[in-house]
């Protein structure tokens, strides 16, 4: 079956960011030359250009394509399920997390890697994505018997930390070996403990003494 424009032109489009993504995996974004990256899908210098400006608008798309990736994570954390209590949140968080680290493991070191090394408009990029993340998971806690008795700013906080703390264990957990990965599952169910039970007994200004 013969392909039509539109489907070739998605195949090199996809195949762009693929070759993107893994070469990135060995000197970041900052590095990526617009010749190496279509030496390695096959194709003409030029024909980047009908897919993306410049290297920085790839990073986005990467980007972009990355918080799929993190945002379904996330997701599943925040799902009824999931937090019907903040203490209850952590076994499900952890096991959430090393499902989707599992399963797409570039994205997910994308990210990591490029929230810090990337060029400045990734960057921004990046962080206005963890910021909506935040405020996503914030407006679920205040729905949570405990979450209502902490003020505005302090769920922000609080779901600051919490989705901090998943972005590090998804680092630690591309870092880790396959027979590390139990281990490493625990410090982050540990750490996450400590969190959510110092959520639990958090009392916000202003708020009301048992």
């Amino acid at each position: 079956m013969t392909e039509t424009r539109a489907e070739q032109k998605e195949r090199t489009r996809r195949a762009i960011l693929d070759a993107a993504l893994d070469l990135t995996a060995e000197s970041g974004l900052a590095s990526l030359s617009l010749r190496s990256v279509a030496k390695e899908v096959g194709v003409v210098p030029t024909a980047f250009y009908r897919h993306f400006d410049s290297i920085d608008a790839l990073g986005l798309a990467l980007v972009e394509e990355a918080f799929v990736s993190l945002r379904a994570m996330l997701s599943a954390v925040r799902q009824p399920e999931a937090i019907e209590s903040l203490v209850g949140i952590v076994d499900s968080s952890v096991r959430i997390v090393t499902e989707h680290v599992r399963a797409q493991p570039a994205h997910f070191a994308f990210l990591i890697r490029e929230r810090v090394a990337g060029t400045p408009d990734v960057r921004a990029a990046i962080r206005h994505e963890i910021d909506l993340c935040e405020h996503e998971l914030a407006t679920d806690l205040a729905r949570l018997p405990q979450g209502q008795a902490l003020s505005t700013p302090d769920l922000r906080a609080l779901s600051g930390l919490i989705v901090t703390l998943m972005v590090g264990a998804a680092e630690d957990l591309l870092a880790a070996a396959p027979s590390r990965e139990a281990a490493v599952a625990e410090v982050i169910r540990t750490r996450l403990r400590m969190v959510l039970i110092g959520a639990v007994n958090w009392r916000s200004a202003g708020a009301p003494t048992a």
